[in-house]
């Protein structure tokens, strides 16, 4: 490793701190991160350049590079007339494709954090950064299930086996709660307040909640409790609400599989099922209730309003397609 590759690890686990003791940024927010500035210091390497002197035509076109499409066999990036049908024109490999636009953004955001505080810290006397304007990142509707589609996602676990009774349990809770995963997966015995209809979540920064439970997703908790969590339990004093087989608290990479492997049983295609559409699909089902956005917004735990508004675009497609279908003049 270069000196100034040395240099540039000390300086990212400086910032890793600053990240996530001086900002409190959750472990999530760090690691990707850290993984788009250490992916950004492994392209630079690769092309005679350094973080600590690179210009802003340097990082326009390492962000440039990480939208393109890339060919393992030609090992080369391409355009669009070479990568038709997801192949390599040129050897009929599988293309990998580039990074979505958001997560180009993404990834510039994390260099700006970056050399924000590099400059902040006087290790920099510029930000390169400062210079570089990326496409507004594409808003993407977020994917929701119909309320047909959950139905029959809950029914899938085995209710027999106090696996199933634990996955039955996520399920209700993750889609009666609008939680993400890592709160999810976080929830702790002495959030359970079901005497008031409530349980207590932890969501990003740290901050506290109150969120609403409904009754079915109540009944199928007590029903873990009782027939699921006692067999798993290895520890008396284990404080997680969801435990692993193993007596361990369980993780997102293991619900997630849960979640896929539900929805392919269930008929619909695992690819477009993941744990946070069952987040998604509760705000989209409240809204369509008509349910009051600031409440939707308390709920979700969203600091700003505009990030709940981007459910009522979801709302919106679906007045309009009643409008076109029942309108006489649509």
């Amino acid at each position: 490793m270069t000196s100034k590759g040395a240099q540039f690890g000390g300086w990212l686990d400086d910032f890793e701190e600053h990240l996530s003791v001086e900002l409190g940024r959750s472990p999530n927010t760090v690691e990707a991160y850290l993984g788009d500035l250490k992916t950004y210091g492994d392209w630079l390497a690769k092309h005679g350049h350094s973080p600590l002197t690179a210009t802003p035509n340097v990082i326009r076109a390492y962000l440039s590079y990480r939208g393109q499409d890339w060919c393992p066999t030609c090992r080369t990036t391409l355009d669009r007339t070479e990568a038709k049908g997801g192949l390599c024109v040129r050897c009929a490999s599988t293309v990998r494709a580039g990074a979505s636009q958001r997560s180009v953004a993404r990834g510039l955001s994390a260099l700006r954090g970056f050399y924000k505080y590099c400059v902040a810290s006087n290790r920099l006397q510029d930000d390169p950064t400062e210079l570089v304007n990326a496409k507004a990142a594409a808003r993407r509707l977020p994917k929701s299930l119909s309320r047909r589609e959950i139905e029959d996602i809950l029914c899938q676990p085995d209710t027999k086996k106090p696996a199933g009774v634990r996955d039955r349990a996520m399920l209700e809770v993750a889609y009666g709660s609008g939680l993400r995963v890592t709160e999810l997966i976080s929830l702790r015995l002495t959030d359970l307040e079901f005497e008031e209809g409530f349980i207590r979540c932890r969501g990003k920064g740290g901050k506290e909640r109150l969120v609403p439970l409904g009754k079915q997703a109540q009944k199928w908790v007590v029903k873990y409790m009782e027939q699921g969590r006692p067999v798993h339990s290895r520890r008396h004093n284990e404080p997680a609400l969801f435990l692993t087989q193993q007596g361990s608290s369980m993780t997102r990479q293991r619900f997630g599989q849960c979640v896929k492997r539900y929805a392919a049983s269930a008929g619909i295609e695992a690819a477009k099922v993941s744990p946070h559409v069952f987040r998604h699909s509760f705000a989209t089902h409240l809204l369509e209730g008509d349910a009051d956005l600031r409440a939707v917004q308390a709920m979700l735990g969203h600091v700003h309003i505009s990030t709940t508004e981007i459910y009522t675009h979801v709302d919106r497609k679906r007045l309009r397609r009643v409008y076109d279908r029942y309108h006489p003049r649509a």
